[in-house]
């Protein structure tokens, strides 16, 4: 049996509704074709197989490992073959590279998330937050769910990406390397004012964040973008960092995000529970906040500060006792305050190395302090020391 064969086989996907997977556009899908191919393959077609390849790069001549299931198909016919890539006008200098790619576009179909689970990051968005983008690294998968009614998470779209050269976990500049954990969308950079090499634009996000910046981690420049008009995609690992998705599906993500709104979610490999247990984490999380913002409505220091960690630190670097020296200045000395929290989105933070669990909290407090009104954006970052819950860190945000 050829190797094209065996991936045919050792990758047998699920049979798809109507060849369709969720949230897919009307325009062809490349990866649909190509699951197509290794379905006729599978079954000895051969002669189908090669037209649905031919298909597939009349479609889109610049798919680098369409034309190379093609060129083995079209050497099939002649000789047998031993390797993934056998044609003699394969494109010799990166063939690992896009044997990588094959291996993750259709181990990633066929792993696909349980529409019965909820990815465990997600507990809770704001109300004018339609849409969450989450990554899983090891899958080069990018997911968007949407929020329905009942805080209800519904997967709408997902698309493969590339990443950094070295993998995840970014930790300085120039490390080729993609980061973890959560960040939003800041901007949306068009087309014509970058070089061809980013496709038809990007979507830059906040990294580093503020929990970055508290652990020493640096660099700039990570980007949701395309690639260059000879490439359709890119291998799973091929950036410095950034996010690239082939030029249709980064046309497509650009216009379901809302900049300053929409989270990313970037986990090494994206876990998911039961609905039930995340409304529990969800309930939790609600709690956990409610009892701080009684604490800090109560002007009691010492209750304010069994919230916190004793290893707190701010992205400024103050540390536990200057940041409530600082709270206590803000209530003016006022022995009653009335806090509200609004906007409130609640995510569990993906797993890194070495890191305890952590929840994050963004919100709008709205004090009334004496006749003064007071309204801050804020995140916090809960982690989970032994049995409780504390803020090890707090920012006040855009």
């Amino acid at each position: 049996m050829t190797s094209v064969l065996l991936l045919a086989g050792m990758f047998a996907l699920p049979a798809l509704a109507n060849g369709t997977k969720p949230g897919v556009p009307s325009r062809l899908d490349p990866e649909l074709m190509l699951i197509d191919v290794y379905k006729s393959l599978a079954a000895n077609r051969l002669r189908e197989a090669q037209a649905k390849a031919d298909a597939l790069v009349a479609a889109y001549p610049n798919f680098r490992l369409g034309q190379l299931v093609r060129g083995d198909l079209l050497l099939l016919h002649t000789q047998p073959i031993k390797t993934f890539g056998a044609a003699k006008d394969a494109p010799a200098d990166n063939l690992a590279a896009l044997r990588a790619e094959a291996m993750v576009r259709l181990k990633s179909l066929r792993e696909r998330p349980d529409p019965n689970l909820v990815p465990q990051p997600l507990l809770q968005l704001r109300p004018d937050q339609k849409n969450v983008l989450l990554m899983d690294a090891r899958r080069s998968r990018l997911y968007v769910y949407e929020r329905g009614s009942d805080n209800h998470f519904k997967l709408v779209r997902d698309y493969y990406v590339s990443q950094g050269k070295l993998g995840v976990d970014k930790f300085k500049e120039g490390d080729q390397k993609t980061p973890l954990g959560i960040y939003y969308i800041t901007s949306r950079v068009p087309g014509p004012r970058l070089p061809e090499f980013y496709g038809p634009g990007a979507l830059p996000i906040n990294y580093p964040n503020e929990w970055d910046r508290v652990n020493d981690r640096g660099g700039s420049g990570i980007w949701f973008h395309g690639t260059p008009p000879d490439s359709y995609s890119r291998p799973p690992l091929s950036s410095d960092g950034c996010i690239v998705l082939p030029n249709p599906d980064m046309i497509e993500l650009s216009e379901r995000v809302q900049v300053g709104m929409t989270p990313v979610i970037i986990a090494e490999t994206l876990k998911f529970v039961t609905p039930v247990r995340a409304e529990a984490d969800r309930i939790h999380a609600n709690r956990m906040l409610e009892a701080w913002r009684v604490d800090l409505e109560s002007t009691d220091p010492q209750k304010l500060r069994r919230h916190y960690s004793q290893h707190f630190k701010a992205m400024r670097g103050q540390n536990l006792n200057s940041w409530l020296e600082r709270i206590q200045q803000t209530n003016l000395g006022a022995r009653q305050i009335k806090v509200d929290l609004k906007d409130v989105s609640l995510f569990r933070y993906p797993d890194q190395k070495g890191q305890r669990e952590m929840i994050v909290a963004a919100f709008t407090q709205e004090a009334v302090i004496g006749k003064g009104r007071h309204v801050t954006r804020k995140r916090q970052y809960w982690a989970k020391e032994g049995a409780q819950w504390r803020i090890v860190s707090e920012a006040n945000i855009q």
